[in-house]
């Protein structure tokens, strides 16, 4: 994923959830509200079919460790820093931490790695770090108990008790001294002497011993969105060295959140891609193998734990469990080709769905300098060429993405990696995520900002023109080469001000269905896409326990699901607007359509889609809908997807506050009519008698 354009990427902006603002934006001056609908006609000739099908692989989407992505999120483990390891996060992330929870300033001057906590601070200092001496990784925690004084550690967890009472772990216990009974509990949060649940163990032994337990809570014991706590506590003045402890939910799919699995399958998205900035560290032998000896790290790109309990069989399994084909970004930065080539051997050996063939990509973002290791311009070709060939060495088939640029600034670094002969990739790869309340007028007024946003994938299709064009005056490339959309994604609030569409809000989800329109317009241009991102972004959130879906998913889901192969000729008279000065990556936008209309037909030409955008900031829209060339019979079934703010979302506390609603029309032939509500997305299906 890109830092937005200017400065450093602000890593707690776009992980930490801001709080969604509930402000109704200024009304515009030319629309007057309270007047009656604006009457438009949309026509559509199914018979003018487009020269191209649509792929479904212009439905991928993207998932990085990054945030809560994975652990703590898609990764069911209850349990941050398990391993008891130095603190693997950046100093600002240690920062953020210690502010969400100051007690753990506490902790960590008892040298309690965070975010461990002692169970009574004012014990004062009974625990010691041990170097060299681990189960897992590079550190374990000795703890030192005093008689009749509850000694231990406890850390804050969030309990899916909506759906799961039942939790399994285990520990790595080595004793040293003293009795022998270990104690694991689940107690009411920062109420230590209320315990839920609890087990004993008996650790006697002088070596390291895995220990296996189960904890069970009964019905209503813990709140849904209710903190516990997970305590660890020593008897009397028993000293113990602990390390890699684990919990959790017992209905976990081999370690995957089912919650999450289940959202994630209903998507139908046909390709996942794993990748991103962290791509350019990572070392893809890190995280296979039996988990509980994955060592833990620093994740270099975003300055998180990387605990590699999540690695490549966890992903495949994901994908296998939601339907979709694993598209894999490859380490050109810290990497070797060698290093490149085993992993797409391995992952070939392990795809049991098919042998070969899958989607590779040669680095990420690899123009830019956040990512470790980045070529410059004179070394791209080269490199390239050298992880091409030893892919192609293992695997004849491999379909390779090799880095492109933006489609606001591609044309040198493109040109670039034209150089190469056409073996070395099938696709130049295009980004965009865009910072929303940045515009070169400086008008931050939450209508210029919609408008301004809304108006981005029309260029976009254009700039994606323009960039096939590049590929094609280079002879070898041409027919040959395209483009693959590999991550995009709305993002804003750099001042402070959320009163823009971003990945969260209903604004964004008007984004990206325009952004799926104008993929399905162009997807002979751009037949690879992925939307940021399944697991948080635009896609699925977990927070405080509860799972649920942003505006955008919904809106995903819209597409993903439809019954589409051939795009048809669809036109609308509800007038246009340009922007100026706007956005900053792309300020200068005209013929902005205010109702954005794509229709298309299934494969056996029986089925009509029409996935309609309204981008009227107040007034609602009366269409009549005219089609030739298909004749719809019985009702046509619209889903609606709209909000009572473009700046609302979903939360854990409202999980479908915004979800699509499903509306019923009698078609009554080949002239219909239907009223698209302001700031809406609708998806009208039609049968044929």
């Amino acid at each position: 994923m890109k830092r937005p354009q200017t400065g450093r990427f602000k890593f707690a902006l776009l992980c930490a959830g801001l709080q969604l603002a509930l402000s109704v934006p200024a009304l515009r001056a030319e629309i007057v509200p309270g007047q009656t609908p604006q009457t438009a006609t949309i026509r559509v000739n199914a018979a003018h079919r487009a020269a191209f099908t649509i792929p479904r692989s212009i439905f991928g989407s993207f998932l990085e460790p990054i945030g809560n992505s994975i652990n703590n999120g898609l990764w069911a483990e209850l349990l941050q820093n398990p391993s008891f390891e130095a603190n693997p996060w950046s100093a600002s992330a240690i920062a953020r931490l210690i502010q969400d929870e100051p007690s753990l300033s506490r902790a960590s001057q008892l040298a309690l790695p965070l975010p461990w906590e002692p169970l009574d601070a004012s014990e004062g200092n009974r625990y010691e770090p041990r170097y060299g001496d681990a189960a897992n990784s590079w550190r374990s925690l000795a703890i030192f108990g005093l008689p009749n004084k509850p000694t231990g550690i406890r850390q804050s967890i969030f309990l899916p008790v909506g759906r799961e009472l039942q939790y399994s772990g285990s520990i790595y216990l080595k004793h040293l001294s003293g009795p022998s009974r270990i104690e694991l509990s689940i107690r009411r949060h920062d109420r230590t002497e209320e315990v839920l649940s609890r087990v004993d163990l008996d650790a006697s032994g002088p070596r390291w011993r895995k220990y296996s337990f189960k904890l069970n809570l009964k019905p209503n014991q813990l709140a849904l969105r209710e903190p516990a706590d997970f305590v660890i506590q020593v008897q009397g003045d028993e000293r113990v060295v602990v390390d890699q402890v684990s919990l959790m939910p017992d209905d976990a799919l081999d370690g995957l959140d089912p919650e999450m699995v289940e959202m994630a399958r209903a998507m139908k998205t046909p390709v996942v891609r794993f990748g991103g900035n962290f791509t350019s560290g990572y070392h893809w032998r890190d995280g296979i193998g039996p988990r509980d000896k994955r060592a833990t790290m620093i994740n270099v790109a975003w300055g998180i734990p990387e605990y590699n309990q999540f690695g490549t069989d966890e992903f495949l399994h994901f994908c296998k469990l939601i339907g979709a084909e694993p598209q894999i970004a490859l380490n050109l930065g810290s990497g070797t080709p060698q290093e490149a080539a085993d992993w797409v051997n391995y992952v070939n050996r392990h795809w049991t769905e098919r042998s070969g063939g899958l989607l590779w990509e040669l680095g990420n973002e690899l123009w830019g300098n956040w990512n470790l290791a980045y070529p410059t311009l004179e070394e791209l070709p080269a490199r390239t060429l050298r992880f091409s060939e030893a892919v192609r060495q293992v695997d004849p088939h491999a379909r390779l993405i090799a880095t492109g640029q933006d489609p606001d600034v591609y044309q040198k670094w493109n040109a670039a990696q034209l150089q190469n002969p056409a073996r070395a990739f099938n696709y130049l790869s295009t980004h965009f995520v865009v910072t929303t309340d940045r515009t070169v007028s400086g008008d931050r007024s939450p209508d210029f900002l919609a408008q301004a946003a809304f108006a981005l994938p029309v260029e976009l299709g254009r700039k994606i023109e323009a960039m096939q064009k590049q590929i094609n005056d280079h002879p070898a490339f041409r027919d040959k080469a395209h483009i693959a959309f590999t991550e995009w994604l709305y993002v804003c609030c750099g001042g402070g001000n959320a009163d823009a569409p971003r990945f969260d809000n209903m604004g964004g989800a008007i984004g990206a269905a325009g952004f799926f329109n104008m993929l399905m317009q162009h997807a002979d241009v751009v037949p690879i896409s992925d939307m940021t991102g399944i697991i948080e972004f635009a896609g699925i959130w977990k927070k405080r326990g509860v799972v649920y879906g942003t505006p955008s998913y919904y809106a995903f889901r819209l597409y993903s699901t439809a019954d589409t192969s051939a795009p048809v000729e669809a036109s609308t008279d509800a007038g246009t607007y340009d922007v100026h000065k706007g956005i900053t990556r792309l300020p200068e936008i005209a013929d902005v359509p205010y109702l954005d209309v794509v229709a298309a037909l299934n494969k056996s030409g029986d089925g009509l889609t029409l996935f309609c955008i309204s981008r009227h900031l107040t007034r609602d829209v009366l269409a009549k809908i005219s089609i030739e060339g298909f004749t719809p019979a019985g009702n046509a079934r619209i889903e609606t997807l709209h909000a009572g703010s473009l700046y609302e979302g979903n939360t854990d506390t409202r999980p479908k506050a915004i979800a699509p609603v499903v509306s019923t029309l009698t078609t009554g032939g080949a002239q219909l009519e239907w009223t698209f509500v302001h700031e809406s997305i609708s998806r009208i299906e039609l049968h044929s008698r």
